[in-house]
């Protein structure tokens, strides 16, 4: 799985966000490309980014960095680490879901 933008390891952390706890990439679905960070997104493309919207909460759209499994967007919002590797993901990414997802 691709990622793209301003990353600085093999892990999805990018020049933005690169705590040992910044390992989660997001499919933005507007390009349906996976991105650190709104910042790299922004940054890196030719379009606004899109938020995904509420009824589409099913959709894979959110990759673990470290171990590459790949959750629906609802599966992400209701964890605070992947249940596949157990890797902790930020909990301040919170603050930033609306600029992925639309909120209900």
């Amino acid at each position: 799985m691709q990622i793209y933008g301003r990353t600085v390891d093999d892990q999805s952390r990018c020049v933005h966000y690169a705590t040992p706890v910044d390992v989660v990439a997001i499919k933005f679905a507007c390009c349906l490309r996976y991105y650190p960070c709104h910042l790299c997104h922004e940054e890196t493309t030719d379009h606004p980014a899109s938020q995904w919207p509420v009824d589409q909460r099913g959709q894979h759209a959110v990759l673990c960095g470290v171990c590459r499994t790949e959750l629906t967007i609802e599966e992400y919002l209701a964890v605070d680490s992947c249940p596949n590797c157990h890797a902790a993901f930020n909990e301040r990414c919170r603050l930033h879901t609306h600029l992925y997802f639309q909120v209900r």
